[in-house]
Parts: C-alpha cells; sequence; structure tokens
C-alpha cells in the first residue's frame, strides 16, 4: 500500500488510507515537503514493501541519485522494519543517513548534521560488530565517511545542499563536492 493512496477522508476532514489509517494525501516534491493540494508531485515510495537487500540498496541509490532522499529513507525503513533482526542497526543507520541528507538539502543544517552524524555512527557500530564490512556490496566506510564530511560541510557552510549533486554512492565512491 502506498502513502500516496489515501483514498478518504474522515467527517473530520482527514485524509485517512483504505485501512482508516491517518494519511496526508498532499503531494510532495522530491525532498518529501508538502506541496498545496492540486498540484502536481513525486509519487510517493510505497510502503510496507518487503524487498531482497540488494534490491533495496538498488533502490535507495536510484532515488538518492534522482536527489530523492526522503524517498530513499522510505526504502531503507522498509528493510529495517522487515529484515533480519541482526541487521536493523544498519538500515536504520542508512535511514537516519537518506533523513539527514534531506534535512541538509530543505536547510535545516542543525537537523541535517545531527541525522548525519547520528547515522554515520549507527552504520559504524553495526559494522564494528563482527558484522561485514561491505554486505550486499556496500562500502560502509565510503559511506561513513561521506555523512561526516558532508555533515561537516553542512555544518560550516550553514547552508542547503543539492541533494543530488551530494547523494552517497552506496557500493562505492562518495558523492561529488
Amino acid at each position: 500500500m502506498s502513502g500516496a493512496s489515501a483514498g478518504r477522508a474522515d467527517v473530520g476532514g482527514r485524509d485517512r488510507d483504505e485501512e482508516g489509517r491517518a494519511r496526508n494525501a498532499r503531494p510532495r516534491d522530491g525532498l518529501g515537503r508538502p506541496l498545496p493540494y492540486g498540484e502536481h508531485g513525486v509519487e510517493r515510495q510505497p510502503e510496507g514493501v518487503v524487498r531482497r537487500p540488494e534490491e533495496s540498496v538498488a533502490e535507495a541509490q536510484e532515488l538518492l541519485d534522482a536527489g530523492k532522499p526522503f524517498h530513499a529513507h522510505e526504502v531503507f525503513e522498509d528493510a529495517w522494519k522487515s529484515g533480519p533482526e541482526a541487521e536493523r542497526g544498519l538500515w536504520r543507520g542508512l535511514a537516519q543517513l537518506a533523513v539527514g541528507l534531506t534535512h541538509s538539502a530543505r536547510g535545516n543544517v542543525t537537523g541535517g548534521v545531527r541525522l548525519l552524524r547520528r547515522g554515520a555512527g549507527a552504520v559504524e557500530e553495526w559494522a564494528s560488530s563482527g558484522a561485514r564490512p561491505r554486505p550486499y556490496g556496500m562500502d560502509l566506510a565510503g559511506v561513513v565517511a561521506w555523512a561526516r564530511e558532508l555533515a561537516a560541510e553542512v555544518e560550516r557552510d550553514a547552508s542547503a545542499v543539492d541533494a543530488k549533486a551530494r547523494a552517497p554512492r552506496l557500493s562505492g565512491r562518495t558523492g561529488g563536492g
């Protein structure tokens, strides 16, 4: 089911999905910011999708490369919630990194820096716990270095970054400058 599939409103006018859960049906931009009703937005990622880990990495990378870190976060969140317990710290950390990039691109310096550093710490902690250093082809040391470098840049410059230009490469080189 997709967050974009909010199909009805209740008596109070709140957007609801098919199961009656509150869901904001407003369209959103590529960074997940709500747009006015009636405007064309970016299609939302479906929620609760169970993917193979390699599919999660590939789909998240495509979204990051397209400048949609908010949507990549949704993919990582699905992996975190549906994956094995032993990998939850990894996927949660990656989701935090994607949200950190989202906030940094939105100009939220404090939130961006905090989440980039928190995510880097979580990924690093997971990798140092005896887990594989390159799970599913990901270069975790490179991703952690990217996040820390970006956090320092965002903190120093106190301005929004271009999410597409600063997207990490999960499987190799880090994003551009």
